[in-house]
């Protein structure tokens, strides 16, 4: 079983680090590498969102270097809080994705940085000195974004809260009576809202609905499967 591992914060370099990732060998290398070639001091880590939360409240470390996906609450709600909850903590998101809609939602959220796991991973020394000064980085692959406004408005932002609860639902894959007694509304009702989902998201049928919320981040890829060539 995963466990949680917390370090003395005597002797701080530059900055703490609260480091949240799920695969033990890849903390592993993070921490090497931060120990070894840095002044960064990380002073606990561990393999989930809630637990992340619990260790930045605790530490209130300068920056914390979040995994997109994790177990119970992901990288994305996890910075979402840490911004709202801990402002002064920095995030730096660790993702294996390089799709618009991630990156959007990670700044969004308020992330500092965005690092892909295939880049360099002095990139990642890079973001936290960004970070801590206030300015955002992108991995070399997505520097093109950085020129970009990232919280733009997006055809998403054109839905209502309900009809983004319905595309969430339509892409996890349930039908419309499923959605119906979900959300305790009409089949019609349900239909209602896919027929606006599609105007306003400019799709054309229901597999357009899943690529869309999947394009978007809504849905894992795990999730999402086969259900796209449906």
């Amino acid at each position: 079983m995963d466990s949680t591992i917390e370090t003395s914060p005597a002797d701080i370099g530059m900055a703490t680090v609260v480091l949240a990732e799920d695969h033990p060998i890849v903390r592993e290398g993070i921490r090497a590498f931060l120990t070894k070639t840095t002044r960064h001091k990380v002073v606990a880590e561990c393999g989930d969102g809630a637990t992340a939360l619990a260790l930045v409240e605790k530490h209130r470390p300068d920056v914390l270097i979040a995994d997109l996906r994790m177990p119970g609450l992901d990288g994305l709600e996890v910075t979402r809080r840490v911004h709202q909850d801990f402002p002064s903590t920095a995030v730096v998101v660790l993702s294996m994705y390089s799709s618009d809609s991630y990156v959007s939602r990670a700044f969004r959220n308020g992330a500092l940085g965005y690092v892909l796991k295939n880049s360099d991973i002095k990139e990642l020394n890079d973001a936290i000195v960004s970070a801590l000064s206030g300015k955002r980085f992108l991995s070399k692959g997505l520097t093109d974004r950085a020129h970009r406004d990232p919280i733009s408005a997006d055809r998403y932002e054109l839905l209502t809260a309900r009809e983004r609860e319905v595309l969430q639902l339509v892409g996890e894959g349930f039908s419309a009576p499923d959605i119906s007694e979900k959300l305790s509304i009409s089949t019609r009702t349900v239909e209602k809202h896919r027929s606006n989902i599609m105007k306003k998201l400019e799709v054309k049928n229901h597999a357009d609905m899943i690529r869309f919320a999947l394009q978007r981040g809504l849905i894992p890829l795990e999730i999402s499967g086969n259900r796209t060539a449906s």
